[in-house]
């Protein structure tokens, strides 16, 4: 193939439409825009939502809450889904993941809960522990890093 050859795929390209271009055409005269109006004019029309001054939709539903924009997410794990990993794994987001009990580490990363029961001796190594946690951890030999 060379450059001389190439050429885009058939029905990738189609011919702009000139309008104005006489009566046979099928779209001289107006154009295809019918006759005067705001939609006839040049800049003509409304912008995305107007309903014409009727007071729009957008502002006709009831508003309730708000996003806080500086709320910090955290992927959860309770302390009872960690029994899944041998005794003295280091246990970091990485592998939670690699088990398949997280999907998706959120962006500020893991916090561990004390939900459930934990036999083996772990190192966690995660965002945040919840003070339930971190005793369940070093109640069965373990330990509780924050990184």
């Amino acid at each position: 193939m060379k450059l001389h050859n190439m050429a885009p795929a058939v029905g990738a390209k189609k011919e702009a439409r000139r309008v104005g271009r006489g009566i046979g055409s099928g779209i001289g005269k107006t154009s295809g825009k019918g006759h005067k109006g705001q939609w006839a004019r040049s800049g003509g029309g409304v912008r995305p939502g107007f309903e014409g001054g009727q007071m729009p939709l957008t502002r006709r539903i009831p508003k309730r809450g708000f996003n806080n924009v500086f709320k910090k997410e955290y992927s959860i794990v309770n302390v009872g889904q960690l029994e899944v990993f041998a005794e003295g794994t280091v246990v970091d987001a990485a592998a939670l993941e690699a088990a398949g009990i997280l999907a998706k580490v959120e962006h500020y990363g893991v916090k561990v809960l004390g939900g459930g029961q934990l036999t083996k001796k772990l190192t966690v190594k995660a965002a945040k522990f919840s003070q339930s946690a971190k005793d369940a951890i070093v109640k069965a030999g373990g330990s509780a890093e924050e990184i």
